[in-house]
């Protein structure tokens, strides 16, 4: 008899060395731009051009945590919960004046900003180290070193606490179903998108954890929102309506970080005189072409997931999240740091198949820090927060704007096909089951 070929120890160590050599990219990005910062003052792009708005996204949030009108005057889209934390993590008497007061002043929220970033980091290495100690510090490094989780920090986001969740949710932090249960209810009401990974489980036809998921995230929601007062179905329906105007009127901000392509659309309304700076032509290009890109990749992620309903064993609950979640980012972009969610579901992937393998390479290059930039648009002199000085700070149009989305479209795609040809062979092998299945 012949015998089988066997993997020689070179070909187990090229996946680490590549996955290695793209941690370092990420570490080597993180050193540029902390020379940048050092040098000029300010964050450079993709972190947002507002140089002295660093961490208001927590604070102008807890303002309102600490004050009447979150619905009624700030049209707040957050479910209840965002403020019933906020209230529990700040100092009420640094809330009396303006946010941007009460940076400087509540330490405690500070604190909470940073000690969140901690216990993402720690549950992170926690994740992969049980899926892969091989593989664990590189991909730790990614998700704590890279630019998703510093444009989070950066931008003091809630997503740092729903993160933590996350993790326990939908990665192998513990086996207790009910601590599950309840961290997914938590991760839906700091962050409503959040319910599409729990959708997986029911592709796979797994109803239970849905539906506990589910009660739990509704009690969780009617807890708060008694806390609060406020907050209702009807008000948040109403300001998300009206969130989507106002969005639609900031076009270069969802432009500067997105996930999707969708934000290209609306070049010809900005303000900004673009076309003195791109070619006509161009902008003809992204308007034929971005159409294209998220339909097909619609269909291609509804096609996995269609073929994942029939061998619903033939596919883990992390890959069918990540379709579900990487449609949605293609679709349109809630913000370039909800990439955190989607990188994670992705680097528990094994480096196996040509469709994970895009799909991880993929994500480690999303995790680069900075930008390549094609044309300045902007030059904003303001004070830099992080800097203490005032800077004069360049923006405009970088190659990331058109990069980025595409890699997450590209992930999309590669783990729709790799999951498309693991259901065929599921299928030569056995019958679809249609009866339900085990977790």
């Amino acid at each position: 008899m012949t015998a089988l070929p066997t993997t020689t120890p070179r070909a187990r160590l090229l996946p680490l060395a590549v996955e290695a050599l793209l941690a370092l990219g990420v570490l080597a990005s993180l050193g540029w731009t902390l020379h940048f910062f050092l040098e000029y003052g300010y964050l450079p792009q993709p972190f947002v051009f507002d140089t002295n708005d660093t961490y208001m996204d927590w604070f102008n949030t807890a303002y309102w945590a600490n004050n009447r009108g979150a619905y009624d005057v700030w049209r707040s889209i957050y479910p209840p919960l965002s403020f019933v934390f906020l209230d529990a993590t700040s100092l009420p008497g640094c809330y009396l004046q303006s946010p941007f007061w009460a940076r400087d002043c509540d330490w405690l929220a500070r604190a909470t900003i940073h000690g969140f970033y901690l216990i993402d980091v720690a549950l992170a290495w926690v994740c992969f180290r049980r899926l892969d100690r091989r593989t664990a510090p590189m991909r730790t490094i990614a998700v704590a070193l890279g630019l998703p989780m510093l444009f989070t920090i950066e931008r003091g986001n809630l997503i740092l606490v729903a993160f933590a969740f996350f993790m326990v949710a939908h990665g192998p932090v513990t086996a207790s179903k009910p601590w599950r249960w309840f961290a997914a209810a938590v991760t839906i009401n700091f962050k409503p998108y959040l319910v599409l990974p729990m959708l997986a489980h029911a592709v796979k036809r797994d109803w239970r954890p849905l539906e506990i998921a589910g009660i739990a995230t509704a009690a969780l929601y009617l807890v708060t929102l008694a806390l609060v007062g406020s907050g209702t179905p009807g008000e948040l329906v109403s300001n998300t309506a009206n969130w989507v105007v106002f969005q639609g009127a900031q076009v270069w901000n969802e432009v500067n970080y997105s996930t999707s392509y969708a934000p290209f659309m609306m070049f010809r309304t900005l303000d900004i005189p673009l076309l003195q700076f791109v070619p006509s032509r161009l902008v003809e290009t992204i308007e034929f072409t971005v159409p294209i890109v998220i339909r097909s990749t619609q269909l291609m992620a509804l096609a996995a997931l269609a073929a994942a309903w029939l061998q619903p064993r033939a596919l883990p609950l992390h890959r069918i999240s990540a379709i579900l979640l990487g449609a949605y980012l293609v679709t349109q972009s809630p913000g370039g740091y909800t990439q955190l969610f989607l990188l994670f579901l992705v680097l528990m992937e094994r480096w196996q198949g040509a469709g994970p393998i895009a799909a991880i390479t993929a994500a480690y290059l999303l995790c680069l820090i900075g930008d390549w930039p094609l044309a300045t648009v902007l030059d904003v002199a303001s004070n830099s927060w992080l800097g203490e000085r005032t800077v004069t700070a360049s923006f405009g149009l970088t190659a990331g704007h058109f990069i980025r989305p595409g890699l997450v479209a590209l992930i999309v795609w590669a783990l729709s096909l790799d999951s498309i040809a693991r259901v065929v062979r599921a299928h030569r092998d056995q019958r679809p089951s249609l009866g339900l299945v085990a977790a």
